[in-house]
């Protein structure tokens, strides 16, 4: 029996753990300095709206770890030996592993901005820092967002739920632009618009400011524009959590640098979910990817590998899901901010405003590149299917009816799309 031991107790860690004990008795261990036990992430801005309690974010019950065998330990890693199989916890406490998971998750970007560790300051991505917003954006009337990624819109309902005013800092020209098509990124510029929220595009930080009391008082712009906020979200991105394994030996770059089998460069040291990156590409996807489903994937296959039977982390076609206040966000494939030369489109939006889709294929060979779809759910299944069989535009036209969420519930668009996608091709 081997002591497996596992930094992090988020989705991937968690995933690991109990895909591991499905497979063996090998001892296992969590460790977490953020909570006692696991809970669901994406949840936590529904418990600042209200929503939602913390103990309804627990998938499992309290009593479910300790009648798997799965022992868990609230303290920090602060460093470790490879050589000894050891890692120094808090206040020098010892800790002995055989296999060592890293599923440590990522913190918030800083770019050493003018007074971003001023009080009133703060990214989003822990239970800690709910507890900070509660604090920070109690009495407040005005608040400041930096970066305009879905952190960025998540934080902007938060506090536009209590009535606060939001202002957002963004870089580019248009919203998540560096992500969405122009025509994708105006849509939701609008609809986030619609509820109140500021954009500035082309806006950069360029340094936060105090009125002598430690907490900030107001943003300067790269215009040199001044804005009064009582309150500075920094949204722009997050990073691999990683500084506790520098001088380590294990090889990082952005994240912790893994194999095909998410080992690391030392044996017996694997990496998952948001800290772990790539050494070579894989077809359609980043070499990190900082989303739910993937570090649930790659806690399934690393449980697979260390139970005796190598399993290789293959994804798949990518696909993603966000929400932009009212209106639901799926992407599958490759729809990137530019066209390529080599690539056509069709880019339908309803009178609404709040419904489109934006269809991607190869220009000669006339494959099926990819797809974002917004405000009308399609199903995951189908897109999956159809870009791992490299189907027709023409295919996936003439069967878009079979890629239809809820067919029962919601209105049906196939007609029109299909009809526009006929009349751009006489």
């Amino acid at each position: 029996m081997k002591h497996i031991v596992i930094i992090g107790n988020g989705i991937s860690g968690i995933t690991a753990a109990r895909n591991i004990r499905k497979r063996a008795g090998h001892k296992i261990t969590v460790i977490s300095s953020e909570s006692d036990y696991f809970f669901s992430r994406t949840a936590l801005m529904y418990i600042y709206m209200g929503h939602m309690r913390y103990e309804h974010t627990k998938p499992y019950e309290d009593w479910f770890w300790e009648k798997n065998k799965i022992e868990l330990i609230r303290d920090h890693v602060m460093s470790l030996h490879i050589g000894e199989k050891v890692l120094y916890l808090t206040f020098g406490k010892q800790l002995h592993y055989d296999i060592l998971i890293i599923a440590t998750g990522s913190t918030p970007n800083k770019f050493d901005w003018p007074g971003q560790d001023l009080a009133g300051v703060q990214g989003f991505y822990s239970i800690q820092d709910l507890a900070l917003l509660e604090r920070n954006t109690e009495g407040i009337k005005k608040a400041v967002l930096v970066g305009g990624g879905l952190i960025g819109v998540e934080m902007a309902e938060m506090l536009l739920s209590r009535n606060i005013d939001v202002t957002m800092l963004i870089r580019e020209s248009a919203f998540f632009s560096g992500v969405l098509p122009h025509q994708d990124a105006m849509l939701i510029g609008r609809h986030m618009a619609s509820h109140g929220v500021g954009l500035c595009f082309n806006t950069e930080l360029k340094e936060i400011q105090t009125s002598n009391d430690n907490r900030v008082s107001r943003v300067i712009n790269n215009r040199g524009d001044t804005i009064d906020c009582q309150f500075v979200g920094l949204t722009a991105g997050v990073s691999p959590s990683i500084k506790f394994l520098e001088n380590s030996g294990i090889a990082t770059n952005r994240g912790v640098l893994v194999d095909q089998y998410l080992q690391s460069n030392i044996p017996d040291v694997y990496a998952i979910g948001d800290c772990a990156e790539k050494v070579s590409d894989l077809p359609g996807r980043k070499r990190i990817e900082q989303v739910w489903y993937t570090g649930r994937m790659m806690g399934e296959v690393v449980a697979q590998t260390i139970c005796g039977k190598p399993t290789r982390y293959e994804p798949g076609p990518w696909f993603n899901s966000a929400k932009f206040f009212d209106i639901e966000y799926q992407t599958y494939g490759k729809v990137r901010p530019e066209l390529q030369a080599d690539e056509e489109e069709l880019y339908w939006e309803h009178v609404s405003g709040k419904k489109a889709v934006h269809f991607i294929w190869n220009k000669k060979t006339k494959e099926f590149i990819g797809v974002n779809v917004y405000g009308i759910r399609l199903r995951h299944e189908m897109f999956d299917f159809w870009l791992r069989q490299r189907k027709s535009i023409h295919y996936v036209f003439e069967h878009l009816e079979e890629a239809n969420f809820d067919p029962e519930f919601f209105k049906r668009h196939e007609a029109e799309v299909r009809s526009e996608f006929e009349a751009a091709l006489t």
